[in-house]
């Protein structure tokens, strides 16, 4: 397998691995165990672990100013509200986004796709268009689309991959057109790794008139990001993908886009009128914010955007492409072993069958070693269609991951073939 090498990585990984220990401090789960053994936990892609300084924000607004936000007069409502606000200029700011209006809180990247398909798209899309998505997509980038086509009479097309999980460029320059009003694309694949190429699919998307969707859950940890440079029209993730709180993510939207969308859900807190005549809503983002929002996931998760701008997002993507390298190797010296997903640019994704043996009877005799990995589909079934396995064993890397815990993922491996193989 050849894995795409970045310059210098090497001696921004030395200083990272430096640093791990100390930040693996930061995380108390990490001294946990399982099974008696110590927790290695490598199922990053799934959810991360939580620092202590998202903890302890969590733990400080419960304890000293829980309260509702923007409506509330006195002391506690108005501190929450200010620490609401101010992780929505922290999102601004991590995506480089021209507006703190431009962010809308949501549940996570799945709800966020879900509010563009049922607002901008019930309004956009009609019998006829065409909106393009690829084999490697989440689930949660596949159904929602589907079903705005059955509503509309539009037709989903789907960008075909290679045998190394990449998409096939050519056929995306093929199957867009004037008809295409919405490419809707995962930034990185949680299945295989594989990182696409945003910028030139937008560009390309944009000539013909369309709009696209970024679905970055498994890009925010890995990757730095500026959507004012990809210009993608909409970015969505997921906070509990960047050791965040789970239940809380953001939607990124153009303004101008945002501004002509239609609610999402009608209720408290995103009007400027009610009567039983007519009802008035706020502008942006506070007309999709509807009812009293995560208060507490929204603090926390400015809590984790901070926490990570600090070690930095190139640091971080030096150390896991490091962990990649070394994992990719050691993987492949397992006999019977093949890693699914071969991309010339890879985030930190190792998937993997192991002979005949089933991935859930891998998954579950590897946690029995304090392994944690995800076995399944994960929610991507087409690509499991796509190389002909039914699911696959996934272990996915987060910053306070090591070499240390690779060879504890090796040796479960074995463990693995010892008993089933």
């Amino acid at each position: 397998m050849k894995t795409k090498t970045r310059p210098q990585a090497k001696k921004k990984t030395e200083k990272t691995a430096f640093k791990v220990e100390k930040i693996r401090k930061d995380f108390p789960i990490l001294k946990e165990k399982v099974h008696g053994k110590p927790l290695v936990y490598l199922d990053n892609a799934a959810t991360t672990q939580k620092p202590l300084a998202v903890i302890e924000t969590l733990d400080r607004y419960y304890r000293e100013y829980n309260a509702n936000i923007h409506r509330g007069l006195h002391l506690l409502s108005e501190k929450a509200t200010a620490a609401y606000e101010a992780s929505r200029v922290t999102a601004q700011k991590f995506l480089n986004a021209a507006d703190y209006r431009e962010i809308i809180f949501t549940r996570g990247a799945t709800e966020g796709i879900n509010l563009v398909a049922q607002t901008w798209g019930r309004q956009n899309v009609k019998a006829g268009d065409e909106i393009l998505i690829t084999t490697m997509e989440h689930h949660s980038n596949i159904v929602p689309w589907q079903m705005l086509c059955e509503e509309k009479g539009a037709i989903l097309k789907v960008v075909p991959i290679n045998d190394a999980g990449e998409l096939v460029l050519e056929e995306f320059y093929r199957l867009l057109s004037p008809k295409t009003k919405l490419v809707a694309i995962t930034h990185v694949s949680n299945a295989l790794g594989t990182v696409n190429p945003i910028a030139e699919i937008v560009k390309a998307a944009h000539d013909k008139g369309a709009k696209v969707l970024v679905d970055g859950a498994q890009a925010i940890p890995h990757l730095s990001l500026d959507v004012r440079a990809l210009d993608c029209d909409f970015y969505v993730f997921s906070g509990h993908k960047i050791y965040g709180p789970t239940g809380i993510g953001v939607l990124y939207g153009k303004y101008n886009l945002l501004d002509s969308m239609p609610p999402y859900q009608g209720g408290g807190d995103m009007i400027a009128s009610v009567t039983f005549e007519k009802t008035l809503y706020k502008k942006p983002p506070y007309k999709f914010e509807a009812g009293t929002p995560h208060i507490a996931g929204v603090i926390g998760l400015g809590a984790a955007l901070d926490y990570v701008s600090k070690i930095g997002l190139s640091t971080i993507a030096a150390h896991e492409h490091d962990l990649l390298i070394y994992g990719t190797q050691k993987l492949l010296e397992v006999p019977g072993l093949q890693i699914i997903g071969n991309a010339r640019f890879k985030a930190g994704v190792l998937s993997f069958t192991l002979g005949e043996i089933h991935p859930h009877d891998i998954g579950t005799i590897m946690d029995r070693q304090g392994v944690a990995v995800r076995a399944g589909h994960h929610c991507a079934q087409p690509v499991m269609d796509r190389f002909q396995v039914p699911a696959t064993a996934r272990a996915s890397f987060g910053l306070y991951n090591t070499r240390k815990e690779i060879d504890f993922l090796v040796k479960a491996i074995h463990k693995v073939k010892e008993v089933l193989g």
